[in-house]
């Protein structure tokens, strides 16, 4: 049995934000704040690399989904990462990547084997947090739940995915495959996945072996032009219709 508690709790715009711990890992669940109680299904989301919980792209994305869509949205700290201390490991890895980067070298073996190692210690926090969020009266164990999870969230999501059978559609995009490739190979579920064409990091090809890895008979590639970090903000939108699609309801206008 995990231990959940609601550590902090505040209303703003039509959201209920909810801080929690599980297990003493650190969270925060948002709902719509006209009807908190009332069963929904639940969205997942893992994110990037140096950021955290609260990031505004993970508290943009929940409210797209909470105010436009109905859902609740909850999302843990990766190791290392928010309100988490970093380990000596961490510090190296960290460290490495800035050499790197100020040498002019590929950032991608050092975010490929820091991401790795990260997943290992998230999946299982992920699938505890899953098991507490599924105690709640207002998530139940019989509803529906997605994943949604860029650049570090797809290291961490894909993983987690593929042995996790609650997850019945999800988000990626970002990564490299060399560790996650024969990963997705498990996964079969619905996806959407992103990728940007002038990708610095990531080139077109790592970005499309990725994306034919999975084995879901329905599976969405979406690329747009741009740099990795400027992935269009519409894709927010799309990601919510993928989501009503697979687990009803109908996409408003976000409070």
């Amino acid at each position: 049995m995990h231990s959940l508690q609601f550590i902090a709790e505040s209303s703003s715009n039509g959201m209920l934000e909810r801080d929690f711990t599980v297990d003493g890992v650190p969270g925060v669940l948002w709902s719509p704040a006209s009807n908190a109680a009332d069963r929904a299904p639940l969205i997942l989301m893992a994110h990037g690399g140096g950021n955290h919980k609260k990031h505004p792209a993970m508290s943009g994305r929940a409210r797209r989904l909470v105010t436009g869509c109905g859902f609740h949205v909850a999302v843990i700290d990766a190791p290392g990462h928010g309100d988490r201390p970093r380990t000596a490991h961490d510090e190296a890895e960290i460290a490495e990547l800035f050499r790197a980067r100020a040498a002019g070298e590929p950032e991608g073996p050092i975010v490929v084997r820091y991401n790795d190692h990260l997943a290992k210690l998230a999946v299982p926090e992920y699938q505890a947090a899953l098991d507490s969020l599924q105690e709640l009266p207002e998530i139940g164990t019989g509803g529906p739940v997605g994943f949604w999870g860029i650049n570090m969230g797809t290291a961490i999501g894909i993983p987690f995915v593929a042995i996790e059978p609650r997850i019945t559609a999800a988000v990626f995009g970002q990564h490299w495959p060399d560790v996650l490739a024969e990963k997705a190979k498990q996964i079969t579920i619905p996806i959407e996945f992103d990728m940007q064409w002038d990708d610095e990091h990531i080139s077109r090809e790592e970005g499309l072996a990725l994306f034919d890895a999975f084995a879901s008979k329905e599976k969405s590639l979406h690329v747009n032009s741009g740099r990795h970090k400027e992935l269009p903000r519409f894709e927010v939108d799309s990601a919510a219709r993928f989501f009503v699609r697979h687990f009803g309801g109908a996409v408003t206008a976000p409070a």
